[in-house]
Formats: C-alpha cells, sequence, structure tokens
C-alpha cells in the first residue's frame, strides 16, 4: 500500500483531478467531501477511492475524522488542503457571516487538518502538506475580501508551517491557481469570462490535471528540497 493521502474537497474539479494524479502515482487516497452524497458515491464507484464526509471548518470534527482514517486507511502522510467555499460580495454588502464561513472553512480548514496530521508526521520525520490558495489571494478580487484575506492567509501560514516541519522531513507548500475551467468558474458570466481570459496571457482557462501535476510533483520524493513556497500556476496572468 503507498503513502495515504488526503484530498479535502476532493470529489469535483481540482480535487478530484489531484485525487486522479496521487493514486497514479501510487498512494493510497482519501477524498473528502461536505455536503452532495451522490456526487461522493458517484465519484467512490468511478475511482474506487473512498469518501469521508466531514465539515473541515469543524475543528473537533476534523480531528475525529483523519483518527478514523489512519485507523481505517493507514497514517496520513499527505494533507492537501483543497477545500474552499465562495461567499462573495462587496464589502458594504457582505454579511459578517459571509466573512466568517469563508475563513472558517478556507483558512480554518487548513489549520484543522494540520493540527491533525502534523505530530504523526513528525514521529515518522516524513510528510507532505500541499495547500491550494488562489491568485486572487495574491492579487486580491473585487468582490472578494473574505475569499482574497483567506486565501492571502493560506499563504503565509504555509511559510511559517514550513519553518516548524523542515527539521522532521515534512515539506509544507502552496499552489496558486489562476482561473481554471472548474465548475466554479464556469458559473461566471459570459461576458466577464471573456473578460478574464482575455488578461491571461497564455490565452485560455487552465486545466485542472495542471494543478493536480504541481500538488503531484510537491508530494513525491522530487520535491523534498522545496518548501515554504508557493508555485503559482495561472498562464501568467499574475507575475511577481
Amino acid at each position: 500500500m503507498g503513502r495515504v493521502a488526503v484530498v479535502t474537497g476532493g470529489t469535483r474539479g481540482i480535487g478530484r483531478a489531484i485525487c486522479e494524479a496521487l493514486q497514479a502515482d501510487g498512494f493510497t487516497v482519501v477524498a473528502n467531501y461536505a455536503g452532495n452524497e451522490e456526487k461522493a458515491r458517484k465519484f467512490t464507484e468511478e475511482t474506487g477511492i473512498p469518501t469521508y464526509k466531514f465539515d473541515v471548518g469543524d475543528h473537533e470534527a476534523t480531528l475525529a475524522a483523519c483518527a478514523r482514517i489512519e485507523e481505517e486507511v493507514g497514517p496520513i502522510e499527505v494533507v492537501v488542503n483543497n477545500a474552499g467555499i465562495t461567499r462573495d460580495g462587496t464589502l458594504m454588502r457582505m454579511s459578517y457571516d459571509d466573512w466568517t464561513d469563508v475563513m472558517r472553512t478556507n483558512l480554518g480548514g487548513c489549520f484543522n487538518m494540520a493540527k491533525a496530521a502534523f505530530a504523526g508526521m513528525k514521529d515518522r520525520k516524513w510528510g507532505r502538506i500541499i495547500n491550494i490558495g488562489s491568485i486572487n489571494g495574491q492579487a486580491g478580487q473585487y468582490g472578494q475580501v473574505n475569499y482574497a484575506a483567506a486565501k492571502s492567509g493560506i499563504h503565509g501560514f504555509t511559510k511559517a508551517l514550513a519553518q516548524e516541519g523542515a527539521r522532521y522531513g515534512i515539506t509544507v507548500n502552496a499552489i496558486a491557481p489562476g482561473y481554471i475551467d472548474t465548475d466554479m468558474v464556469a458559473a461566471v458570466p459570459e461576458n466577464v469570462l471573456e473578460k478574464i481570459v482575455a488578461k491571461i496571457p497564455v490565452g485560455r482557462l487552465g486545466h485542472a490535471e495542471e494543478i493536480a501535476r504541481g500538488v503531484a510533483f510537491l508530494a513525491s520524493e522530487d520535491g523534498a528540497f522545496i518548501t515554504g513556497s508557493t508555485l503559482s500556476i495561472n498562464g501568467g496572468q499574475h507575475m511577481y
């Protein structure tokens, strides 16, 4: 059996592509999901990857679920923090719940999953934590002060935790995707999407598989000397 990798928000979009890439590389993959049981069941039927339903924003539920995964599947050696939600709106229209919901899931989920897995990784002297940030956490985005703040927080979280894990063989990195052809982006009005693509130098949206290949590399033995880094995969839309 390969090393156990847990991918949050793993049953569709970028998360599904990450699960399939890690599975192809020999990892024993577990996918987390939050709500849609029918899609999760179909995902398992199609991929053979087991799913575990829990809210990554709930600290105790995450600790309990990860303990169950370790008991039923094996020690968690790779964590991919991919789960994320949006509650878009300008600051004037954004409710406090819109703010806290996004922070709780998108940033709090990273803390909760790392808290659940880090001690075991430290004991075994090997671990990979890969956090999915966003181009909008790097550059900001109108109408997304909550999402941009959470994703920007992920990049700082990554750098700080990387310093704690390095001596124990634990690497902590982030990937910042640009606009990818997922369901979330497909929901954007066509006229808005055209303007977005016009700003991408390579002239197209990214593919979920392109993000997944980045994750697979960082999770591999070849990525052992990379930690505290953010890999931007955005078609050149944001360079710095």
